[in-house]
């Protein structure tokens, strides 16, 4: 089973009991600094935050894309480097 579609099945299983307007999915190469900026710059709560290691920043986009389009908060963008690791977040 490759990470894409373990990631998906995880953050599938992750938000299967509340709707997915209530969840937001992002990428970052830096997840200290984006988990400080939702919880102390944007005052999110980020109790619930999970993160995966995706094989691939095209990897990562397309599951960013994916939940979007399920009805996830988020935004696809930002300056990610293919040479870095890509995590994706939920929260």
């Amino acid at each position: 089973m490759t990470a894409k579609v373990v990631i998906v099945s995880a953050i599938t299983l992750k938000v299967s009991s509340t709707p997915h307007r209530y969840w937001r999915i992002g990428l970052t190469q830096n997840l200290t600094e984006r988990k400080k900026y939702w919880s102390e710059t944007k005052k999110e709560d980020v109790k619930h935050w999970s993160d995966w290691q995706a094989d691939s920043l095209s990897d990562a986009q397309e599951i960013e894309s994916y939940f979007i389009n399920e009805g996830m908060q988020g935004g696809t963008g930002g300056d990610l480097s293919s040479q870095s690791t890509t995590y994706v977040y939920v929260f």
